[in-house]
C-alpha cells in the first residue's frame, strides 16, 4: 500500500471512523469473563448474571451492568460463607 503522502489522500479519507462500544453480547461477555454460554444460562437460572436488555432478537448486556456484577460477585466472593457464619454465632 502508498503513503498517503505520495497519494495526497486525505487521512482516514477510505478508513472507517471507529465506534465506541457501550454494550456486549451473550457471546462477547462470556468470551471476556472466560467461561462458556451454557455456564451463563445456568448461572442466569440462579439470578447470578447481569442485567440484559433485548433489541430486537438480541440480547445485550451494557459495561455499566457488568461492572455492577463483576463488583457483585468480588463483594460475593470475599464475604464469609453463610452456614460458617451460623455455625460460629452459634458456638458456645
Amino acid at each position: 500500500m502508498t503513503r498517503r503522502e505520495v497519494t495526497s489522500r486525505k487521512p482516514g479519507a477510505d478508513e472507517p471512523t471507529p465506534t465506541l462500544r457501550l454494550a456486549l453480547s451473550i457471546a462477547e461477555f462470556c468470551w471476556a469473563h472466560g467461561f462458556s454460554e451454557g455456564m451463563f444460562y445456568k448461572m442466569k437460572k440462579q439470578g447470578l448474571t447481569p442485567r440484559e436488555m433485548k433489541l430486537g432478537t438480541r440480547r445485550l448486556t451494557t459495561l455499566e451492568a457488568v461492572a455492577e456484577w463483576r463488583a457483585a460477585r468480588e463483594a460475593a466472593s470475599t464475604a464469609p460463607p453463610e452456614k460458617a457464619r451460623v455455625k460460629r454465632e452459634q458456638a458456645p
